[in-house]
């Protein structure tokens, strides 16, 4: 505005210097600043400022930022070592600290690896072929693979009307969401490397059912034994719960040397061993299982799984650095819920797909234990009463039965 109207004096021939003096005093500038206003106004007919290049950071930049924790002076270094144009250190710490208050989130350091981690991995497995049988390295060496997706996501969903430890409400079937397809994955890769994996995620979610899915077809010459896990557990009875998982003839030995001479000598046969409810295990027991892994006369592949077992892992880092993959199930997507439900059970075939996102953004949240819980009330409900159709104010009455009062 000021740059306009000094323009407007200029051209009816009475512009002064009061008048830039003015100018001086209204823009917070000094004289030279404005007279090089005027230049730019008259030569370039531009009366705004000239535009700035705006500096970015690269979605791969703020990874390298998140792996490093947020440090960016490691990003500074990264950025160097790669070469070409580099930004000041403290231009690139302005441009975090302006994207951070605009509301950009800087991801997590642990997940960031993660995922970093697993890409390495998969991208290994790829590149190796693996295939042949030798000793054992930092992961152990090649086997049969496993359940991976081309054995499995083929399957119809609901093709297998129950598993082994799953419980379903009356009339219900398992179905193969994204997240069954992406445990398969993860687990038929480790078993290729004989290594472990982590099945996390909150309550609820399907973890159980998905491996007991991914594994309900192994490869000829592979066994599975799933390890209860009890609460307050101690290294003796976590022997004794491996022993007895792998079924093994004869009483349990009396000392700890011979049962684990037999339990070893169990586990020279490719076999993976699932340990469900991770989490409860204390460090010696973990200990325990990367005692029997480490073995050199063993070929486990271990998949533990449970809300919490990353957390359970993180007690004991070199177990966790044996980890190849970690899987953690997620909510049922929205856009996945219509399909999943009525694929799950025939009573929801006839709810429209509306009122399915709504019972899910209402009540079941994603979770498909809350689902199954109100699957089976609603079973109840309509036997009880008699009522053939499925309303929202029937749904209503039964959300207060699922979720607990606040």
């Amino acid at each position: 505005m000021l740059v306009a109207r000094l323009l407007e004096l200029d051209a009816a021939g009475s512009l002064t210097t009061a008048h830039v003096r003015g100018g001086v005093q209204v823009g917070g500038v000094n004289v030279r600043t404005v007279w090089r206003w005027l230049d730019a106004a008259r030569t370039e007919g531009r009366v705004e400022r000239r535009p700035r290049s705006r500096l970015e950071l690269s979605d791969q930049a703020w990874e390298v930022l998140a792996q490093a924790g947020g440090n960016v002076a490691a990003l500074h270094r990264h950025l160097k070592e790669a070469g070409g144009e580099v930004p000041s250190l403290a231009s690139l710490h302005r441009v975090v600290r302006r994207d951070v208050e605009a509301g950009r989130v800087l991801p997590d350091r642990t997940v960031a690896r993660r995922e970093r981690d697993e890409q390495q991995t998969r991208q290994a497995l790829a590149d190796l072929a693996l295939s042949g049988r030798g000793g054992k390295c930092a992961v152990k060496a090649s086997a049969p693979p496993g359940p991976g997706p081309e054995a499995t996501s083929g399957l119809p969903a609901g093709e297998r009307c129950a598993v082994v430890g799953v419980a379903l409400p009356a009339g219900a079937q398992l179905v193969r969401t994204s997240s069954v397809r992406a445990v398969a994955e993860a687990v038929g890769q480790v078993m290729a490397v004989q290594g472990a994996v982590c099945v996390f995620g909150d309550p609820g979610r399907g973890k159980t059912a998905a491996v007991r899915m991914a594994l309900g077809e192994v490869p000829p010459g592979w066994k599975v034994s799933w390890v209860p896990i009890p609460v307050r557990l101690s290294v003796a009875g976590m022997r004794r719960a491996v022993f007895d998982a792998l079924a093994l003839p004869g009483r349990f030995p009396h000392t700890s040397a011979l049962a684990d001479a037999a339990v070893a000598g169990a586990l020279g046969e490719a076999r993976v061993l699932v340990v469900d409810e991770a989490q409860r295990l204390p460090v010696l027991c973990l200990e325990y299982l990367q005692s029997l892994w480490d073995h050199p006369g063993t070929q486990v592949t271990l998949v533990l799984c449970g809300a919490g077992s990353e957390r359970a892992l993180a007690r004991l880092p070199q177990l966790a650095s044996r980890v190849v993959a970690w899987r953690e199930v997620p909510r049922l997507a929205g856009a996945e819920v219509a399909t999943a439900v009525a694929g799950f059970h025939p009573l929801w075939r006839t709810v429209p797909a509306a009122d399915l996102t709504w019972i899910d953004r209402s009540c079941a949240h994603g979770t498909f234990r809350t689902w199954a819980a109100l699957t089976a009330h609603l079973q109840n409900a309509l036997l009880t009463t008699g009522d053939t159709s499925v309303d929202r104010a029937l749904l209503r009455r039964l959300f207060k039965r699922v979720a607990p009062p606040l």
